[in-house]
């Protein structure tokens, strides 16, 4: 069974095109949106999740970043809803919790076939990081992505920063999508034939 997806998206704003594998020979990751930031959170996923993953998009940026990101989230998670197929054999549930210095970051999965998100992170991280990523769209990319890929997700900052220190925003930020990496890893990992549902389908 091949577990791999290409999705391309065309609007009047961007142009994206992304590949997933989530049993790859080649775990190659080639992320190119144009922002940078957003790039190396896609590196993040791919890498930590053992995913071959190919992004490659061409935005408005010369409006802002915005459209950019949330069509490739859009996108990257029609491409893993395709490729879970009808899921029989996956784990379904899983959790990771990553630490990254002082931030401690949970994300808990369900490939249940029914959209949800919940978000907590600090409210008090900087609204910018480079001149093209808004902090605040990190909830609206895991929305996003949750309800295309038709998962439950829920996504936690335990610890954001040190007693006294404000919260460093790259590694808030970072910390979710290597957690968020690690639980689709073992969610979506193979473990028999059954679909994982007492109603037989998910």
């Amino acid at each position: 069974m091949s577990r791999k997806a290409r999705v391309t998206r065309t609007t009047g704003e961007t142009s994206v095109d992304v590949h997933v594998d989530l049993d790859p020979a080649d775990k190659t990751v080639e992320i190119a949106t144009g922002v940078g930031f957003f790039d190396h959170m896609l590196h993040q996923l791919g890498k930590h999740g053992g995913f071959g993953l190919k992004v490659k998009v061409k935005g408005d940026l010369h409006i802002d970043a915005h459209h950019t990101m949330e069509d490739t989230a859009i996108a990257l998670g029609q491409a893993f809803a395709e490729a879970l197929g009808d899921k029989a054999g996956a784990v379904r549930f899983a959790d990771a919790s990553v630490p990254l210095d002082e931030v401690l970051a949970r994300a808990v999965v369900d490939l249940s076939g029914r959209p949800y998100m919940v978000h907590e992170e600090p409210v008090d991280i900087a609204p910018m990081i480079n001149t093209d990523y808004p902090t605040s769209m990190t909830r609206h990319i895991l929305e996003s992505f949750a309800y295309h890929a038709k998962i439950c997700l829920h996504v936690t900052v335990l610890r954001a920063s040190n007693p006294g220190q404000k919260p460093d925003a790259h590694h808030v930020i970072e910390a979710q999508f290597k957690a968020l990496a690690r639980a689709l890893k073992a969610a979506t990992r193979i473990d028999g034939d059954e679909i994982p549902s007492t109603k037989g389908v998910l």
